[in-house]
């Protein structure tokens, strides 16, 4: 048996088995783009698997050496991958900037940080593994922008016919001339190597003279400069002085430039790697730094505490407490895991969790619920009554007492929402409820909210919260 085979034998003991053998199939017969950058997501969707289970697969793959795991910070406007990073301390908080765009974003690891996986070059060759030497397109759809564009070979074709005026390869210290005749268009000198862009504004009256222009490339990252010209010809000198070859890219900004980068399907985010139990469990070594902290827009918490614990202990002993706490615990991250949510930490009878939808939280909450009441019935007791409360907000994802977790109001509101439980009633906020996932789950079990004020310690206003009963 050859490495990559036992490889795959041992993934197929830790993962998904089905899932496992797609792996494998596309390792040894995929082409070498479908085994860079893959899409997680696109990968189940295409293949019929489970999403969960599909994230899982791979992260166990990529734990096995069997894939490289990497974050790459992208554009918001148009796809393009702003930096990429092979592990989440190198994501920074400060601002990247898109040439293509003029724009510059602070990394926010909701959409602008797509995770990916690559096939390792111990395990196969592929020519993205040595990205300098691939063709100025390849390199665009391989490495430049990121695998949520929704690239056809019809729209890649109405992108040379309708929008390069010039593409061409400028190995390091070469210097070209080139002769192109500008219509009144907006157009853009774009390098996705040195992501360098020039912005040339062509309006007035055609002119027969001929203008120059000069572009240099270094890694300097000079801000994007827009130079107005006329309608005709243009003499446009290419000097590179990176050292490494570069794809100056001549563009009209077109419609079918918009329609090519529009197009979109969904990928794996970092917000939803970081709530996710496996990453959570294989990667422990892949957390933030110290003094990292990552800005997330928006996630769901679920915190839970098993009522009246401690006189639990008293009235059945310590042993017999001792095992139907341990039951709730593993009831309640089985819950977790299979509805997309990942413990961030227990704290003594306590559960925190993250989910990305607030759907995934609600539903989570009423299983738990029901788990709670057979494991109940299957004592002939009450004894086990957990509290939940789940709320929905921005945060910030940060390492705390050696473990990736987050901070900020959000995470305080669902802590203190989850202490309003009297009985085995779930508490969630506005932006919870007002969810259209959580309002379809409400509609289908016929649930009625109970809304009401509270007043949550540490919190200068009332809240407005909805009691499920």
């Amino acid at each position: 048996m050859s490495h990559i085979e036992a490889q795959i034998s041992t993934l197929k003991q830790t993962a998904d088995p089905a899932i496992a053998d797609a792996i494998a199939e596309l390792i040894d017969e995929g082409e070498d783009h479908e085994l860079n950058r893959i899409n997680a997501l696109d990968f189940s969707r295409r293949r019929g698997f489970d999403e969960e289970r599909t994230i899982s697969t791979f992260l166990h793959a990529a734990k096995l050496g069997l894939f490289e795991l990497t974050w790459n910070v992208l554009c918001p406007g148009c796809g393009g991958v702003l930096d990429a990073h092979d592990t989440l301390k190198s994501l920074r908080g400060d601002d990247y900037h898109c040439g293509l765009c003029a724009c510059g974003y602070e990394a926010s690891v909701d959409e602008q940080v797509e995770v990916a996986f690559t096939v390792s070059p111990a395990v196969r060759r592929i020519a993205a593994h040595d990205p300098n030497s691939l063709p100025i397109w390849d390199y665009f759809k391989q490495v430049f922008w990121s695998s949520g564009v929704d690239f056809d070979e019809e729209s890649f074709a109405a992108l040379s016919n309708e929008v390069v005026l010039d593409a061409r390869e400028l190995p390091a210290g070469d210097r070209a001339v080139v002769s192109l005749d500008l219509p009144t268009q907006f157009i853009i000198v774009f390098e996705p190597v040195t992501h360098a862009a020039r912005f040339i504004d062509v309006q007035g009256e055609p002119t027969g003279q001929v203008q120059k222009l000069s572009l240099t490339y270094d890694h300097k990252g000079s801000p994007v400069e827009t130079t107005t010209l006329r309608p005709g010809p243009l003499e446009l000198t290419l000097d590179n002085k990176a050292k490494l070859r570069v794809l100056p890219t001549v563009l009209v900004a077109a419609d079918a430039l918009h329609h090519l980068i529009g197009k979109r399907k969904p990928f794996l985010t970092a917000k939803r790697m970081l709530s996710n139990q496996t990453f959570r469990d294989v990667f422990k070594a892949d957390n933030l730094d110290l003094d990292q902290r990552l800005k997330i827009t928006s996630l769901t918490f679920l915190f839970t505490d098993l009522k009246g614990s401690t006189a639990l202990y008293e009235r059945v002993g310590d042993l017999v407490a001792f095992d139907l706490v341990r039951a709730h615990f593993r009831a309640l991250l089985e819950i977790i895991a299979a509805e997309k949510g990942a413990v961030v930490k227990t704290i003594g009878d306590a559960v925190m969790a993250t989910f990305v939808r607030p759907e995934h939280a609600l539903a989570a909450g009423l299983r738990m619920r029901a788990a709670m009441d057979r494991l109940n019935e299957e004592r002939g007791s009450s004894d086990l009554v957990v509290k939940i409360g789940i709320h929905e907000g921005p945060c910030l994802a940060v390492m705390l007492n050696e473990r990736q977790d987050y901070f900020g109001q959000t995470v305080n509101i669902a802590a203190r929402v989850q202490s309003l439980s009297t009985s085995q009633e779930i508490h969630i906020t506005g932006p919870v409820i007002s969810s259209p996932g959580v309002a379809t789950i409400l509609e289908r079990q016929a649930i009625r909210p109970i809304q009401k004020e509270a007043a949550l310690r540490g919190i200068a206003d009332k809240v407005v919260v909805y009691e499920i009963p």
